[in-house]
Formats: C-alpha cells, sequence, structure tokens
C-alpha cells in the first residue's frame, strides 16, 4: 500500500480492510470518489510475463496494485463477488495500465506506450470491500462457491 499519493509503497503481511472504506492506512482509505476505489489487484503472472517477454526484472510491486495474485485469474471476478481469505470483496472492474505505469515499466528499448499496451486488460481489477476483515500473505483467493 502507499499511504500517500504517489509516496513509496510499504509492503506488510497483513492489511485490515473495512467495509466501504478499503485498506487501514492505505492513500485511498474511505475515499468514495468511485467504485473500485477500495482495493486493487493483479496476478503475479502477468508480470512474470511482462518480464519474461521484454528482458526486464520489474519486482511484483511495480504495478502499485494493493494485493498480488498468483495461481488465479482476476478478469472473471469483474461483476462478481469473491473472497481473499475471509474478506468479501466486488470486482468493479479492470484496472487498466495508465501512461504512469507505463513509464515505471519502461527501458532504454521498452516505450511506455507499448509496456500500456502489453497490459491492456491484464493490468488488474479494482475492487469494493463488502466485509471488514484481516487480509494476510498467503490468502486464498476464492469465488465462494
Amino acid at each position: 500500500m502507499a499511504p500517500e499519493s504517489g509516496g513509496p509503497l510499504v509492503e506488510v503481511s497483513q492489511v485490515r480492510v473495512l467495509a466501504g472504506a478499503g485498506i487501514e492506512g492505505d492513500r485511498y482509505f474511505k475515499a468514495a470518489d468511485e467504485p473500485g476505489q477500495n482495493i486493487t489487484l493483479v496476478e503475479a503472472e502477468v508480470i512474470d510475463a511482462f518480464n519474461a517477454h521484454f528482458g526486464t526484472r520489474h519486482e511484483l510491486s511495480i504495478t502499485r496494485r494493493n494485493l498480488v495474485t498468483r495461481g488465479v485469474r482476476l478478469s472473471p471476478f469483474v461483476g462478481r463477488d469473491f473472497f481473499v481469505g475471509d474478506v468479501r470483496l466486488r470486482g468493479v472492474e479492470l484496472c487498466e495500465p495508465c501512461m504512469g505505469l507505463g513509464r515505471a515499466m519502461a527501458s532504454e528499448v521498452l516505450k511506455p506506450s507499448a509496456a500500456v499496451k502489453y497490459l491492456m486488460h491484464r493490468a488488474g481489477i479494482r475492487a469494493d470491500v463488502l466485509t471488514s476483515g484481516a487480509i494476510a500473505v498467503g490468502a486464498r483467493v476464492s469465488s465462494g462457491a
């Protein structure tokens, strides 16, 4: 999470989330400008694939998403409720890449626009927090079905 907009990321082993408010301590906590601002998620496999494709070595935090998952496709959760551990979330929309992310992932041979193009429809999802609780590293992501 990032306590301040544009500030450095803080990696933690567990976060507390509040229904309708998001992650305690995050810059978007209690922000109600638009749906999907509570929490963002991205698949580690997307970052791994980007690195393999372009020969880069970006850390998993490069996308500045709140949660990095592994072993689960996130896009099917858009428009649906799902769980991270015991916390129920609702997928709101894809978290499309911006030019800021493109610049962060660019290299001497990779233009920011090419990074954005590669990440379109793969850069994660935005979600609303429906139940309060804790989310810890290793929490299982599931449909709850």
